[in-house]
């Protein structure tokens, strides 16, 4: 038999960095008390309508712009019906028939057998980003047989990206969400923390024959790991090739995927448009978007979004200031990415270069061999390291100057962990290490001796 084929598509929800819900002023934040910040539109009481975000809106358009789409100067609302006790309307207000942004791509860099030093540049096609309302959250009480709900996260503003089915494999699509994580979290358009449930991820997958038409495809649902993605979707591939071996058929489905025993289980069918009953949103008109060249003249600014005036102040993209880092400093490219891959390590390697007199490529060998391996062992951030960047240049310094070995610098780094707030030098002298330059000194003497010796 030929050898299947298998294709991956993801559908990725976004959390809108916004102090505000998409369609109300309800404040968001993440763990307030169940309830606390439900507005009477969240709730979906009568007579309430919506009135739309406009931080969400820019952070939409800025977010498609990075991804290369063509954003869309007119899109439009429509209502997405389904019934879920924590969905109060029984809609989602979404963009199913215009979205704001359609036809994008988004490079990723993917490591071939796991090296670093060893990569290949990879392309997703972006079908479309649209904006939507996030429902609410239903708590299971398996004890008292009950389910609550919490309201706080209904009609949080969320963008939904939609990649075509472009990867064949867990590793590309983690590979993959995880630029998209770093783009959305250097525009700031979302934190896409994972952990917090601002970056949820629905893969779409199926295997066939090359040659055939694609096969029959599952959606394995709410994925917020990108450890797990991968996991989920490497298992699903096997399990659909295993069904289809042994004489079976794949369902149109919907799965999860259990962290715990590493598998998908069915959750429910898969719903299909018509399921939906799609209709236009009736009480949101068209939104509209200008560029310079249609934003009419006496047209109040504050009261319009202007597509050009958010592409010039778009800040440089990840894979940008992976290429400053490798030309400024001479780093290889794989150390551009670690660096990069960890909130705050980039900005962190360069305080070091800027107040230390050893070279770049030295100072990366310390940063990611020293100081990242330490915070990873004991499971902190960049932000939360006892040693500054300061501290670590002053240690660098004395090192460059020969003022200590390089044993002795790892002696004083270990005492740099426990914070007690002591300098490099301090910590030097209170050790009693011995400095490089009377070290020198003795193996001159002794150099002197032997060279007597010989002469004789």
């Amino acid at each position: 038999l030929a050898p299947w084929v298998p294709v991956v598509g993801l559908e990725i929800h976004a959390q809108i960095s916004s102090n505000s819900k998409l369609f109300s002023g309800s404040q968001v934040q993440f763990a307030a008390p169940p309830n606390s910040l439900v507005s009477f539109f969240d709730a979906s009481l009568p007579g309430t309508l919506p009135v739309l975000n406009r931080r969400c809106v820019e952070a939409a358009v800025m977010t498609g712009l990075a991804l290369n789409c063509s954003i869309n100067k007119k899109s439009l609302f429509d209502r997405k019906h389904y019934f879920y006790a924590d969905l109060p309307a029984g809609y989602q207000i979404t963009q199913q028939r215009v979205p704001i942004a359609v036809n994008g791509s988004l490079s990723y860099n993917l490591c071939i057998d796991n090296k670093m030093s060893q990569m290949v540049t990879k392309t997703v096609r972006i079908k479309q980003i649209q904006l939507e309302q996030d429902s609410g959250k239903s708590l299971h009480d398996d004890t008292r047989s009950q389910t609550l709900v919490d309201l706080n996260r209904a009609g949080v503003g969320l963008m939904e990206v939609v990649m075509e089915p472009d990867m064949c494999c867990g590793e590309e699509a983690a590979a993959a969400v995880r630029e998209l994580q770093l783009i959305l979290q250097t525009l700031g358009s979302s934190q896409a923390v994972m952990a917090e449930g601002q970056l949820r991820v629905d893969a779409n997958v199926s295997v066939h024959h090359p040659g055939e038409p694609y096969g029959v495809r599952t959606e394995v649902k709410n994925i917020n790991s990108i450890r797990f993605l991968a996991k989920a979707i490497d298992y699903e591939i096997q399990r659909q090739i295993e069904e289809l071996e042994n004489g079976g058929t794949i369902l149109n489905e919907t799965r999860a995927f259990d962290s715990k025993l590493g598998c998908t289980v069915p959750m429910r069918d898969k719903e299909g448009k018509q399921d939906y009953r799609f209709m236009p949103e009736p009480n949101l008109p068209p939104l509209i978007l200008y560029d310079a060249k249609s934003l009419p003249a006496n047209m109040n600014h504050q009261q319009v979004i202007n597509i050009d005036w958010i592409h010039e102040r778009l800040p440089d993209l990840p894979s940008v200031k992976r290429e400053k880092l490798v030309e400024q400093y001479g780093i290889l490219p794989e150390h551009s990415f670690t660096l990069l891959n960890e909130d705050g390590l980039a900005e962190f390697f360069e305080s070091v270069v800027k107040r230390t007199q050893m070279k770049p490529k030295k100072v990366i060998g310390w940063i990611l061999k020293d100081l990242l391996s330490y915070l990873k062992q004991h499971s902190l951030t960049v932000k939360e390291s006892p040693v500054s960047s300061f501290l670590l240049a002053d240690l660098l310094n004395l090192l460059e100057k020969k003022e200590i070995s390089s044993t002795a610098a790892k002696q004083v780094l270990a005492e740099l962990w426990k914070g007690e707030g002591k300098t490099p030098l301090e910590i030097v002298k209170e050790q009693k290490l011995e400095l490089l330059q009377d070290q020198k000194e003795l193996e001159q003497i002794c150099q002197a001796v032997i060279d007597g010796q010989e002469n004789e």
